[in-house]
């Protein structure tokens, strides 16, 4: 991981938006005093989430915005972004470039944005902490800081130390579980303050709630039986219900199967009954036929009579006069024609016109026997009624074939009817034997309707019994019995129920408001406690975790230093020719009870007392961490008999050990070489070419020995309108 570029916008003395691109080796910036180089320093502290105004060589947030000059207008925000590249996954998160930016606008209130999300300032914090680049440490060293690591208390040397090791995460996750603890300790007195007070109470209203207790038990046991008789009722009731229906559904199928069936044959039978009708029409046709055939008959026969009576007058007649027969081939010319036409006339079978057809005849014949003369007159009369008497005898012949025709139609339609009698007879049979059964069937449907209904009525009599005692049939919970209860046992149940009620009439009515108060001052308490047990333990895991963090921090801390007063020896005598340097922990005995009991540390906070621990243990705390040394050439009994340009050196050299030991992605010192002499210098930029190796340098410097070995140099002025601007050099590397 390395910096890739600072960006600001309005910050400060940069007005205009500026782009510092850093190379991964060593990047120095330059200029005139005033000019703005420690801006970029301040820049990048504010970027990793310093807070304090001081810090920032400010008073309070609006200072950190472009105040304006003469040539350029004030502006309203600033702005600042850092940009990592995190190839190497440093960082621990999945990007390969990360950035943070921070803007803030006169209104004071800031805003920070990683990755273009925007997060809280301890978010940043947390973030950057993790990744040993905190402002705290030895990360960033401002101007006039180049002794920060002598002149500071041994506490915050400490932090320096742990910081630069990477145990800042610890010591904040440390800091917040002892933030907590106070703030459970506290709660947990108030609740137990709480519960002090709500015990009293809750005894006075147990005492007072006492006499119901009984009240209800029996309104338990009440309870319970009434659930039991009448889900008991219910589901018999139920029961004898779910037996009915299936019943009634198949009487029901029954009887329209058999509704089906009736209809069947009540079709039948009406088509039966049509067909006599059709058959007595028959016959009354064929009587009509008849006594048609039969006037026409006793025409004829009269006719012939009338007939055979002329005859025999003309025969008579002829007699006396015999040249009557003289026409008597006319005559028989005659009758063969009424015999042809008697014929035609049988064979149309046209009934009603044969009386016109025969006084036709008459007349002719009338017309043939009235002749010029009178015996050609009689003869021919004589042939013609002959004539006509056969084909009248003939025609009366047929007459009489159909009418013996008619006759045995009429009675074979007679023996159909007869027999259809018979099947409709039958059929008959068969449709009162259905209807009896569908009788029967009905009937049978009734009385389980009546059944129905009388289980119905039973219902509504246990749905107004449970009605009278503020229930519905909903209310009643399932139960199974595992044998079936006579009525003794029902009376029995019932004799219960009522004894308890008796019981309960004779306690009488709950205060409710007290029932009520009782409960919710109980539950409370219940709560109460539950919650100090909660914080009970939350105060032994937060324990745990203060302790685990302790010795977390106070391993790796020790396991470091002694690598680190290795690094510090060999650097104090490389700057100072000699001599002798170490870093010493500084202890301080603390009281600490057994297990979890707290005690006054440095800090002065609490914990609580275990119950389990009854003595009193003394170890000792590691609070800081001070300076132990000696000059090659001369003695000293203290820090302060140190020079400027020596605590410098030393507080170099501690720099240097330390990142020997735990090297952190980059460094940002401003003039931290200003107090050094030209031989040091050159020791100082030595090392600074020998460690940007492993570790990215950003340095504010008028040293030209560290000029030298700069890959880039960043030369800052002041601009026409007032402002900061940027010139940049790369240098070519020297082997």
């Amino acid at each position: 991981m390395f910096l890739k570029s600072l960006e600001l916008i309005g910050f400060k003395s940069f007005a205009s938006k500026t782009v510092l691109e850093f190379p991964k080796g060593v990047a120095a910036i330059v200029g005139p005093n005033g000019s703005g180089k420690s801006n970029i320093i301040d820049a990048i502290r504010w970027l990793l989430g310093e807070r304090e105004a001081k810090n920032l060589r400010s008073v309070k947030a609006e200072d950190l915005i472009f105040n304006g000059t003469p040539k350029k207008p004030r502006m309203s925000l600033a702005q600042a972004g850092l940009h990592f590249d995190n190839n190497s996954g440093f960082f621990p998160v999945d990007f390969k470039e990360v950035s943070i930016i921070r803007r803030v606008g006169r209104d004071g209130i800031s805003q920070y944005f990683l990755n273009k999300a925007e997060v809280r300032l301890k978010d940043v914090i947390d973030f950057f902490s993790r990744s040993r680049l905190g402002t705290k440490g030895l990360s960033i060293i401002n101007q006039g800081d180049s002794d920060l690591f002598v002149k500071v208390s041994p506490e915050e040397r400490r932090m320096m130390i742990e910081e630069i090791l990477g145990l800042r995460e610890y010591q904040i996750k440390k800091v917040e579980a002892e933030r907590k603890l106070k703030s459970t300790s506290f709660n947990l007195e108030k609740v137990k303050a709480m519960i002090t007070e709500v015990a009293p109470r809750l005894k006075t209203l147990k005492r007072q709630t006492n006499k119901w207790l009984k009240r209800l038990d029996l309104e338990k046991e009440l309870e319970e039986l009434e659930n039991n008789y009448f889900s008991y009722k219910l589901n018999e009731i139920k029961t004898s219900q779910s037996k009915i229906d299936p019943i009634l559904k198949s009487l029901e199928e029954q009887i329209r199967a058999r509704e089906k069936e009736l209809k069947i044959l009540e079709a039948e039978i009406r088509k039966i009954e049509s067909q006599p009708r059709v058959r007595h029409q028959k016959i009354k046709e064929i009587k009509n036929q008849q006594n048609k055939l039969l006037l026409e008959r006793s025409q004829i026969q009269k006719e012939l009579g009338r007939l055979e009576a002329k005859l025999e007058f003309l025969a008579i007649s002829q007699k006396e006069n015999k040249a009557q027969f003289l026409k008597v081939d006319d005559l028989i010319s005659l009758i063969h024609k009424i015999k042809q036409i008697l014929e035609q006339s049988l064979k149309e079978k046209d009934f009603k016109n044969f009386k016109k057809i025969i006084k036709e005849l008459l007349i002719e014949i009338d017309e043939f026997l009235n002749p010029k003369t009178k015996r050609q007159e009689e003869s021919k009369e004589s042939i013609e009624t002959n004539h006509l008497k056969k084909s009248l005898q003939i025609k009366f012949n047929t007459l009489e074939k159909e009418l013996e025709k008619l006759q045995e139609e009429e009675m074979e339609i007679a023996n159909n009817l007869e027999e259809f009698n018979k099947k409709f007879q039958t059929i008959f049979e068969s449709v009162e034997a259905k209807r009896k059964e569908l009788r029967n069937l009905e009937e049978e449907k009734n009385k389980l309707l009546f059944e129905r209904e009388k289980l119905n009525l039973k219902l509504q009599d246990l749905e107004n019994q449970l009605r009278q005692i503020g229930k519905t049939t909903n209310d009643l919970q399932p139960t199974t019995y595992n044998q079936q209860l006579s009525e003794a046992d029902l009376t029995e149940m019932e004799k219960r129920m009522f004894k308890l009620r008796a019981e309960l009439a004779a306690i009488g009515e709950i205060d409710e408001s007290l029932i009520k108060e009782a409960q919710e001052v109980e539950n409370h308490y219940n709560f109460l406690s539950n919650q100090s047990k909660d914080l009970e333990k939350a105060m032994v895991d937060l324990k745990t975790l203060i302790r685990e963090l302790n010795e977390k921090i106070h391993f790796e801390f020790n396991s470091s230093l002694k690598l680190i007063n290795e690094e510090f020896n060999k650097f104090f005598r490389l700057m100072f020719g000699g001599g002798f340097a170490k870093l010493k922990i500084k202890n301080q005995k603390s009281k600490i009870k057994n297990n979890e009991e707290t005690v006054t540390i440095d800090n002065g906070e609490q914990s609580e007392k275990n119950d389990n621990s009854n003595k009193d243990d003394e170890r000792e705390e590691s609070v800081g961490v001070d300076i132990d040394l000696s000059l090659p050439k001369r003695k000293i009994t203290s820090l302060e008999m140190l020079s400027g340009g020596e605590k410098s050196l030393v507080s170099i050299a501690a720099l240097f050990a330390l990142i020997s030991i735990s090297p952190p992605p980059f460094l940002v010192l401003d003039e931290i070489d200003a107090a050094l002499d030209e031989n040091n210098s050159k020791r100082f930029a030595n090392l600074i070419k020998e460690f940007s190796k492993k570790i990215q340098f950003i340095i504010v410097t008028h040293n030209r020995s560290v000029m030298e070995v700069a890959d880039v140099l960043y030369g800052i002025t002041i601009g026409e309108d007032g402002t900061s601007k940027v010139l940049s050099l790369k240098l070519e590397s020297s082997t």
